[in-house]
């Protein structure tokens, strides 16, 4: 009867780990992150910082963002797959340099060379509603247009 007690525990323990609950701003180091948040998908330096990008895409729908100080602390763990930061995006203005600094690696590039256009997607969520982040970019790497589809359940 403790088997599925302890089952339980530890799929509730992987689960915080999943998003880096209980790592703690200023304490923990970038070792401690990837032990409990395991590889990154990515590592870039933004505005002073490294920022390791951990994808919990597609299924997850997730992207955070492990933000380290120059002293190699973390500063703070982020999902960045929100519709708030979708606004950010400037069209003709923003570039896939910042596109990548604020969602990390898309999950999907689709080229259009026809339209001299790639799009990124980002699948992502809001409570029980699904998403798809589409950004479009130029040829020159500008975005062209932010675009967030409602995944629409064909059950319902």
């Amino acid at each position: 009867m403790l088997r599925p007690a302890v089952f339980l525990a530890g799929l509730l323990a992987g689960c915080a780990g999943f998003s880096g609950a209980g790592l703690k701003p200023g304490v923990a180091t970038e070792a401690e992150v990837e032990k409990a948040m395991g590889p990154s998908a990515e590592r870039r330096q933004v505005a002073g910082e490294t920022v390791l990008f951990y994808s919990r895409l597609p299924a997850g729908r997730e992207m955070y963002a492990a933000r380290f100080g120059a002293d190699g602390r973390l500063i703070a763990i982020e999902q960045r797959l929100t519709r708030e930061n979708a606004q950010m995006l400037v069209a003709r203005q923003s570039t896939r340099e910042d596109v990548r600094n604020l969602f990390g690696p898309p999950f999907r590039v689709d080229d259009y060379p026809r339209l001299a256009r790639q799009v990124w997607l980002y699948p992502m969520h809001e409570g029980a509603v699904r998403y798809t982040l589409n950004v479009d970019f130029t040829a020159d790497g500008r975005v062209y247009e932010v675009k967030l589809y409602d995944e629409v359940d064909p059950d319902n």
